[in-house]
């Protein structure tokens, strides 16, 4: 059997890996359609963004490109959030999510589990909705075709959206 030594070889340097659409279907079934879903890390062409809004969700987005820092900036009205953020900012992410005491889904890495600094958040509720196979990313390079052979297993995370705290599907 082949060692899975990805995540120790990869030369990746930034994080900007954006989703494939078949990734946004897979929690779509889970959200409720009545409510407002804020998307605070999609530009328009998002995958999240454009997916959500093809379904018939009420939708709205905001981009650090556009001055709307995830950070700083809340928009007005939202029920809860979906979206795949920078991954090196997962720390600050949860905080900020947890903060604001409503639903989300966001894709983390698998590992995102183990962490003091996330201990806090997860004890007060978490929810996983994982996969069979690894989740294969756009990036700036490969925006036509997802890039095959992700060094790191990529979930779900949620709260307050999922039936049961742990689900894994078959990846599509």
């Amino acid at each position: 059997m082949a060692n899975n030594i990805g995540y120790l070889t990869s030369d990746r340097t930034d994080d900007s890996l954006f989703s494939p659409y078949y990734i946004v279907d897979h929690i779509i079934k889970y959200l409720p359609k009545n409510k407002k879903i804020w998307c605070p890390f999609s530009e328009e062409w998002s995958m999240f963004y454009k997916r959500l809004k093809e379904v018939g969700f009420k939708v709205i987005r905001s981009s650090l490109v556009e001055g709307q820092d995830f950070f700083e900036y809340k928009p007005d009205k939202f029920d809860l959030i979906v979206d795949n953020p920078p991954f090196s900012t997962k720390d600050k992410v949860l905080e900020r999510l947890y903060s604001f005491n409503k639903p989300f889904a966001i894709l983390l890495p698998l590992n995102s589990l183990q962490g003091k600094s996330r201990y806090k958040y997860f004890k007060q509720g978490i929810q996983i909705l994982s996969f069979d196979a690894r989740v294969s990313y756009h990036d700036k390079d490969h925006m036509d075709s997802v890039v095959k052979g992700s060094p790191f297993a990529t979930a779900y995370f949620c709260r307050d959206l999922l039936p049961k705290d742990l689900i894994i599907e078959k990846l599509v």
